[in-house]
C-alpha cells in the first residue's frame, strides 16, 4: 500500500498541494483526475521522492519514507513513469532496459521487456530518441515490467499519441493490473481512466474535491471540476 497523509507541498514560487491525503491499496488502480495546474504531477513527484513535502507523511506498507530520496523510494517498489516519456533519449533501447533492470538481471529484464513489447526487440540497437512516440512510451512502460514494482505512478502516458496507440497502451496497463501491480494513474482520457479504476480522486486547485469509487462519481461532478477551474 502507498499512502499519502495530509501532504502540503510546492516549489519556490508557491504552494501547490494543500493537506492532500490519498491511498493506493495493494493490487488496485487509482485514477487521479483534475484540470491542468491542479497539482497532479506535483503529487506524483512527492509520492516518488522527487519532491520533499513541506508537511505530511508518505508511507509504503506502513513504513514512513517521508524525505527519503527517490532512489530509496524506488527500491521499496515505487516506480514513476513521468510525463513526456521517461527514457534516456541518447541511449539505445537495450541500454535503457539495462538501466531499468535490477542489478545483475539485465538478461531477464530484456526478455521480459521484449516479450511484453515485441517492437522493442526489433529496435534493440536503435537510439531511443529516434523511436516513434508510441515506441518511446512502450520503452518507458517497460520499466514497470522489468523492475517488479508494488506501485506504478503513471503521469499522462497517453499524451501526444495517436488514438490507436492509446488503446494499445491502455491494454498494457490493464495487463499490468491483472498481474497484481497497483497503479496511480494521472490521465487526460477520463473515460479510459474510469473504466480501469477501482478508486477515483479528483484534485482541484491543490485539494482533493472527490474521493470514492467510479460508480459514485457523476459526469456533472467531473465536468464541474474541470470547467469550474477554467472559469476561476
Amino acid at each position: 500500500m502507498l499512502e499519502l497523509r495530509n501532504i502540503t507541498a510546492g516549489y519556490d514560487n508557491g504552494t501547490v498541494l494543500l493537506d492532500v491525503s490519498l491511498t493506493v491499496p495493494d493490487r488496485a488502480t487509482v485514477a487521479l483526475l483534475g484540470p491542468n495546474g491542479a497539482g497532479k504531477t506535483t503529487l506524483l513527484r512527492v509520492a516518488s521522492g522527487l519532491l520533499k513535502p513541506y508537511s505530511g507523511q508518505i508511507l509504503i506498507n506502513g513504513q514512513d519514507v517521508t524525505g527519503d530520496p527517490a532512489f530509496k523510494v524506488s527500491r521499496k517498489g515505487i516506480i514513476h513513469v513521468p510525463e513526456g516519456r521517461g527514457i534516456f533519449p541518447s541511449l539505445t533501447v537495450s541500454d535503457n532496459i539495462l538501466l531499468q533492470s535490477p542489478a545483475g538481471q539485465f538478461k531477464k529484464g530484456f526478455r521480459t521487456a521484449t516479450s511484453t513489447f515485441p517492437r522493442l526487440q526489433e529496435r534493440a540497437r536503435q537510439i531511443a530518441r529516434t523511436l516513434s512516440g508510441g515506441e518511446q512510451q512502450m520503452l518507458a512502460l517497460s520499466h514497470a515490467y522489468v523492475s517488479d514494482p508494488q506501485v506504478v505512478l503513471l503521469d499522462e502516458v497517453s499524451m501526444g499519441l495517436a488514438p490507436k496507440i492509446v488503446e494499445e497502451i491502455f491494454d498494457y496497463l490493464a495487463d499490468l493490473g491483472r498481474q497484481g501491480v497497483a497503479q496511480l494513474l494521472v490521465e487526460q482520457y477520463v473515460g479510459q481512466a474510469l473504466r480501469m479504476a477501482d478508486y477515483v480522486y479528483i484534485l482541484d486547485r491543490g485539494r482533493i474535491s472527490f474521493a470514492g469509487e467510479p460508480g459514485e462519481i457523476s459526469e456533472e461532478t467531473i465536468m464541474n471540476s474541470y470547467l469550474g477551474s477554467l472559469a476561476s
